[in-house]
C-alpha cells in the first residue's frame, strides 16, 4: 500500500512505543516464542540483535533494539546483513544463550521493560538459568543480560559507567535494579481511590492528556488523549477546571482503556493522513481520537510494527550513517569551489601578459635612454600603429636590463600558467561535478547498503583512506539498479550511485536503449530497455520524471531532461566514475512526481 515511506511519511508521525504496546508484544511473544529453542544470534548494528528462535515447527526472527531513536521489540519478517565479525557482546549471548530454551517473557508492571527467562547450561554443563532484559527507554534503551538467581549483570549492549550515570550503572558484576517510576502508580492495579489520589496531587495548571501519562506508569501522550477521547473530554483542558462529573467521566475513561489492556484485548493499528501516505500515528487499542482518518487494522503487532519501524529505522540510519559523508564532501566541495574561482581569476589575469611583453621589448630597445633608479618610463610602443607613447612602470632597485629580464619572465609564467589553467579547470570542474553527483546519490540513498557502496567508491576514488590493511583487499558486493515498469510496459532502470551509473550505461544497457539524464544538474542515469521497439511518449515522459526525481533537481516545479540513444554516450578518458558526455540528444521538461514514481514501482513489483 505505501512505498515512499523513507522519504515522507514520517513528518507529523507521533511515536507511541509505550508500555501499553509493550505488553501487547509481550501477549504476542509469549504465544509464540515461550519452549522455543535460540538457534541463532546476530548483532547486526552495533545498538540492536537478532534472534533465531525454532518454536512451535517455525523459525521465528525476534528484533530486539536498543536504538537511540527507535528502540523497539518485536518478531520480524526481514533481516540485514551481517558484520564481517560478530561484536563481543554478541559472541557473549552465543556462549551463554546458544540452543537454550526460553521459558518465560513477562513484563515489569506496565513499563516498557520486558524481561526473557531463559534455561542452558553452564560452562561445566550444568543447567542455569539466565535473563536477557531489554529497557525501551529511548536515549537510555539497553539489552542487559543477568544471572537470574544472583542478578548480576553478565553483560549489556551499552555499558554505562558512572561517568555516564551516577544514578545507575550497567557493568558486568554490579547488581540489576529496575528503573523506579517516581511518584507514578501502576494503571493496571487502578480504583477510584488511587485515580482521585493522583488527581488531588497534580498541578492544577496541568493538560489532562499531560496528567494522565505523567501520573500513570507505560502510557503515553498518545495515549492520555485517547482516554480523553473515550471521556468525551478535550485533551487540552487543565486539571483545574474540571467539575466532579467531569472527574467521574474521565475514570470511567481511563478505566474502560485499561480494562482492555489488563483483558489483553488488543487491536493493533496504524492511522494513514488525509492523502492516504503519511503515516500519523499506531497503537495496539482503536483511536477514537483519529475517527476521521483511515485506520488499517492489522493481524499481529508485530506486523504492524514491523511495517512502521522497517522503513523509519533504516531512514534515521542511513540519514546518521551519511553524515560524515555528507560533511566530508561537503569540505570538498567547498574547497573544490574556491579553487575552481581562483583559477578563474588567474585565467583572467594571464590573459593580460601580452602587455608585459611589450613592456619587455620596449624596455630591452632602449636601454642607453634609461637611467637607473627611476620608477617609470615613457616611450615609444612601436606595436602601436600610431606609435603612441606609453608609460612602463620600472624597479627602481633594478637596472633597465634587469627590469626588462623581469617583465619576460612574468610574461613567460604567465603563458605557462595559462595553458596549466586551460586544462585545470576543466579537471575542477569535473571534480566538483562529481562531488556533487555523490551528494545526489547520498540524497537517494535508502538503505546502508547504498551507504557503504557509496563509500567504496570514494576509497577507490581517493577522498577516503581504509581504516585498516585487513579490509583492502574487501570488495563491496554492488546492489542492481532501481527497476521500474512505465505506463506502456517498458523496463526502466535506474542508477543509484555513480558506480552504478557507469555499470548501467557502459555495461548493461544496449545501443538501442535509451538513455536519460537531467540537463545540467547531478542525477542517476536513466536507462528505457527498448527491445528495439519505439519508445512511446508517455513511457519518455515517465522516465524523465524518475531521472528528474533521483536528481538534484528533485524539489524543482519543473526539470529539463536530455535523453539520447546509449550508443551516443560515452565516457572520456581518465574522468571520474560515473561521468560521460553525450550527443544527439534531444529534451523533455517534466515535473518530479513521487506518486508517478510509486505508481511505476508497483507496477514492477506486481509483475
Amino acid at each position: 500500500m505505501i512505498y515512499l515511506l523513507d522519504k515522507k511519511i514520517y513528518g507529523g508521525f507521533i511515536m507511541s512505543f509505550d508500555g501499553v504496546v509493550t505488553r501487547s508484544v509481550v501477549s504476542e511473544l509469549n504465544s509464540i516464542l515461550v519452549g522455543g529453542r535460540i538457534d541463532k544470534i546476530y548483532q547486526q548494528e552495533k545498538d540492536e540483535l537478532l534472534l533465531q528462535i525454532y518454536s512451535k515447527g517455525k523459525n521465528h526472527r525476534l528484533l530486539m533494539s536498543a536504538s537511540s531513536n527507535n528502540p523497539r521489540l518485536y518478531i520480524t519478517d526481514s533481516s540485514k546483513s551481517n558484520p564481517l565479525s560478530p561484536p563481543m557482546f554478541c559472541m557473549l549471548l552465543r556462549k551463554h544463550l546458544s540452543g537454550s530454551i526460553i521459558l518465560d517473557i513477562r513484563q515489569n508492571h506496565l513499563d516498557r521493560v520486558v524481561i526473557f527467562t531463559i534455561t542452558g547450561k553452564d560452562e561445566l554443563g550444568h543447567p542455569t538459568e539466565r535473563e536477557l532484559i531489554i529497557e525501551i527507554m529511548g536515549k537510555h534503551s539497553n539489552i542487559i543480560l543477568i544471572n537470574k538467581e544472583s542478578k548480576r549483570i553478565i553483560d549489556s549492549i551499552k555499558r554505562i559507567p558512572a561517568e555516564i550515570s551516577r544514578v545507575r550503572q550497567i557493568l558486568p558484576g554490579l547488581s540489576y535494579s529496575y528503573i523506579e517510576s517516581e511518584n507514578k502508580e501502576d494503571p493496571l492495579e487502578l480504583n477510584q481511590d488511587i485515580f482521585n489520589q493522583q488527581l488531588d496531587k497534580s498541578n492544577g495548571s496541568q493538560k489532562i492528556f499531560k496528567f494522565l501519562y505523567q501520573s500513570f506508569t507505560g502510557l503515553s501522550p498518545l495515549a492520555g488523549r485517547e482516554i480523553c477521547s473515550l471521556s468525551g473530554l478535550e485533551p487540552d483542558r487543565v486539571v483545574l477546571s474540571l467539575e466532579n462529573d467531569h472527574k467521574e467521566r474521565l475514570y470511567k475513561g481511563m478505566n474502560e482503556f485499561m480494562t482492555r489492556v489488563r483483558d489483553n484485548n488488543f487491536r493493533p493499528v496504524y492511522v494513514l493522513g488525509d492523502d492516504g501516505l503519511d503515516l500519523v500515528a499506531f497503537y495496539a487499542l482503536p483511536l477514537t481520537q483519529y475517527s476521521g482518518l483511515e485506520q488499517v487494522y492489522t493481524d499481529s503487532v508485530s506486523q504492524m510494527l514491523d511495517f512502521v519501524y522497517k522503513s523509519k529505522d533504516t531512514s534515521d540510519r542511513v540519514s546518521q550513517k551519511s553524515a560524515s559523508l555528507r560533511k566530508l564532501l561537503g569540505t570538498k566541495l567547498e574547497r573544490a569551489q574556491n579553487k575552481l574561482s581562483k583559477q578563474k581569476e588567474e585565467l583572467l589575469d594571464s590573459r593580460d601578459r601580452e602587455k608585459y611583453k611589450i613592456y619587455a621589448d620596449l624596455l630591452q630597445s632602449n636601454l642607453h635612454r634609461i637611467n637607473r633608479g627611476s620608477d617609470h618610463v615613457v616611450l615609444e610602443n612601436f606595436y602601436d600603429e600610431n606609435m603612441e607613447n606609453l608609460r612602463v612602470p620600472l624597479d627602481p632597485k633594478l637596472s633597465p636590463a634587469e627590469n626588462a629580464q623581469r617583465y619576460y619572465k612574468k610574461y613567460g609564467k604567465l603563458k605557462t600558467a595559462s595553458q596549466l589553467l586551460l586544462d585545470q579547470i576543466p579537471e575542477t570542474e569535473a571534480e566538483i561535478s562529481y562531488i556533487e553527483h555523490v551528494l545526489v546519490s547520498l540524497e537517494n540513498a535508502t538503505e546502508v547498503k547504498d551507504l557503504d557502496e557509496i563509500k567504496d567508491e570514494l576509497i577507490l576514488e581517493g577522498y577516503i583512506q581504509r581504516r585498516s590493511m585487513k579490509h583492502k583487499n574487501k570488495k563491496v558486493k554492488l546492489a542492481g539498479p532501481l527497476r521500474f515498469t512505465s505506463s506502456d510496459g517498458f523496463e526502466i532502470l535506474v542508477g543509484r550511485n555513480n558506480r552504478q551509473n557507469e555499470i548501467l550505461t557502459m555495461k548493461t544497457a544496449k545501443k538501442e536503449d535509451l538513455w536519460l539524464h537531467t540537463k545540467g544538474i547531478p542525477g542517476s542515469h536513466v536507462i528505457i530497455r527498448t527491445d528495439g521497439r519505439p519508445v512511446p511518449d508517455k513511457t519518455l515522459s515517465e522516465a524523465g520524471i524518475l531521472a528528474a526525481y533521483y536528481s538534484k533537481g528533485r524539489n524543482s516545479g519543473s526539470v529539463e531532461v536530455d535523453y539520447t540513444e546509449k550508443k551516443y554516450v560515452r565516457k572520456p578518458k581518465n574522468a571520474k566514475t560515473g561521468l560521460v558526455v553525450y550527443d544527439n540528444q534531444k529534451t523533455i521538461v517534466v515535473n518530479p512526481s513521487a506518486s508517478v514514481v510509486d505508481s511505476m514501482k508497483k507496477g514492477h513489483e506486481e509483475q
